[in-house]
């Protein structure tokens, strides 16, 4: 045993030795954390994976657990690992850590782990905990600094890589051993105030703050109170523990609500609910129910009334025509019309138009109860609720001004309904542009205002809206900007059956001036959709005379033929 505990030693001291060495001879180091002052140094984790003749360390866990299952897959007992191996791996881990700690290698914490094929079966213990202090100090002041100058008193958008850093930092016990709920949710809030605006990058600082929050709850918050069954291909299983609550929260005078740790883990749930894909939405509504399960009434509240963002007013209204009810967590608006009239569709556009204005998510749907069953004339339309109450609303003429008025509240890019998904995929204010493009020529602009919004990459609908449009109102002076605003965002899938007008030539000339001033992309995307590859329109003019002549060569050339 002892020429086998040996080699087994030898192995492992050498596989961290190489880590160590393999490391330093990187060239970036001092690069690497001068990017921003919110980091300390590259590595503050590694495992070490103990297999006799292939023993592995690096900075993530590699998974892999084939052969350890067993209960007799290893040579040593765990008590023999605990006590013999770890104190001697642990001294070499230290000794280099001494070397290195003040170098940008080492973060200001280090944790190493060991896995290990024992007879009892496999075990995973944490071998060392360092904190190097005076790093944990200055990492301290600069987190401090950066809160005060960037986000407190900042007016600029911040960078993504600070984000990284920064949503980990404040939820780290060894830099903040008391967590200040309101505190560190104040400045999640701040970076969000900060990048408004810039959608990719918001998107990105969001991504930071909810995977924070998230890491901080399924390892640090939730095994407080439950045990955790963690899998590696679905969510984590918790099961309460016996006597598990909630420690007593204090309330200021009039009972205004203190933020406790319980409302990190509903921020983080309705983050997720508002801001992640669908499939990442069960997480979020797990946190929820979690937090219910622990008495908080406050999520009780969520989840029946909603975040308690808005006035009681402004999310619940009924009248004799009409009652409307918004939920800002599940981004749903429930709206029952008791009286099919036009004054009950108008309270409900004031009611959801009002609530868009104080920034309820976009990406929302309508629950609707009506005896009316409305859809625009368009195939390929999600047939929704949401679809519905708008096709509804539709009917009454003299709603078309706040339907307008909606729509441009509404319409922002890379935001959809909440019922729709794949080809039907719709952009807040569709249902209520198209029937107005479809309508009344005074809505054009409002048509060339959405296509300038569209995100062609991920909704269809702008196609099946564009070939209804082309039928409805044809190729004339007033239609043809909003036709080439729809054929801008159309797709490969669009096929216009056009080209009879446009053998008139005034018709033609229209569309040739309309072109003017756009990118050869651009008009190639227009042309596309019409004639198919320039060939075909190469040949048409080949055929042509005169002035159809002419009209075709320029519109070649203006797509760079």
């Amino acid at each position: 045993m002892s020429t086998l505990y040996d080699q087994a030693m030898e192995e492992m001291i050498a596989a961290i030795h190489e880590w160590f060495d393999e490391q330093l001879k990187r060239k970036d180091l001092e690069k690497a954390v001068k990017r921003t002052t919110l980091q300390m140094g590259i590595f503050n984790d590694i495992l070490l994976d103990y297999r006799p003749g292939r023993t592995t360390v690096d900075s993530v866990d590699l998974g892999l657990d084939d052969g350890l299952k067993s209960k007799n897959a290893g040579p040593f007992t765990e008590e023999q690992v605990r006590n013999e191996i770890q104190p001697k791996l642990a001294a070499v881990v230290q000794g280099r850590l001494d070397e290195l700690a003040n170098t940008p290698l080492i973060d200001y914490r280090f944790t190493f782990r060991g896995k290990f094929p024992t007879t009892e079966g496999k075990l995973q213990v944490t071998m060392l905990e360092y904190v190097n202090e005076e790093k944990r100090r200055q990492l301290l002041e600069r987190t401090h600094t950066y809160v005060d100058q960037k986000l407190i008193h900042g007016s600029y958008p911040t960078k993504p890589l600070e984000s990284f850093f920064l949503t980990r930092h404040l939820l780290d016990p060894k830099l903040f051993p008391e967590l200040d709920a309101a505190w560190t949710i104040a400045q999640y809030d701040r970076i969000q105030d900060l990048n408004k605006g810039r959608q990719e990058a918001l998107a990105e600082h969001r991504g930071d703050i909810i995977r924070a929050i998230t890491s901080w709850a399924e390892n640090q918050f939730l095994p407080h109170y439950y045990d955790v069954e963690p899998s590696a291909y679905s969510d984590n299983k918790y099961t309460l523990k016996p006597g598990a609550s909630l420690e007593e929260q204090p309330q200021r005078e009039y009972g205004e609500h203190v933020a406790q740790p319980i409302d990190l883990l509903l921020y983080a749930a309705v983050m997720i609910l508002r801001y992640e894909p669908s499939y990442s939405k069960p997480k979020g509504l797990a946190f929820l129910e979690l937090a219910k399960q622990l008495g908080s009434n406050r999520a009780a509240r969520m989840i029946e009334e909603g975040s308690g963002t808005y006035a009681k007013e402004d999310i619940h209204m009924k009248t004799e025509q009409v009652e409307c009810k918004a939920n800002d967590v599940f981004s749903i608006m429930t709206i029952i019309i008791r009286k099919e009239e036009a004054a009950a569709y108008e309270q409900a556009l004031t009611f959801i138009i009002r609530l868009l204005k104080q920034g309820f998510p976009k990406s929302y749907k309508i629950k609707l109860k009506s005896s009316v069953k409305q859809y625009l004339p368009i195939k390929g339309l999600a047939k929704s609720d949401t679809h519905r109450f708008f096709a509804n609303a539709l009917g009454y003429g003299e709603l078309h001004p706040l339907l307008e008025e909606y729509a441009r509240e509404a319409i922002e890019e890379f935001e959809f309904y909440a019922d729709t998904e794949g080809e039907k995929n719709g952009m807040p204010g569709s249902y209520a542009t198209f029937g107005l493009g479809l309508a009344d020529e005074r809505y054009f602009p409002l048509v060339e205002y959405y296509m300038g919004e569209v995100d062609d990459e991920h909704q269809l609908v702008q196609d099946k809206f564009t070939a209804v449009f082309a039928e409805t109102h044809g190729v004339t002076a007033s239609s043809v900007p909003a036709l080439v605003a729809c054929l801008r965002r159309s797709t490969d899938y669009l096929k216009l059956k056009i080209q009879p007008e446009l053998e008139n030539e005034e018709k033609l000339e229209l569309l040739v001036q309309s072109l003017q001033g756009l990118e050869t992309y651009e008009v190639e995307r227009v042309l596309y959709p019409i004639w198919g590859k320039a060939e075909k329109l190469a040949a048409l003019a080949r055929k042509a005379d005169g002035r159809r002549k002419e009209l075709l060569l320029e519109l070649l050339k203006a797509a760079g033929k």
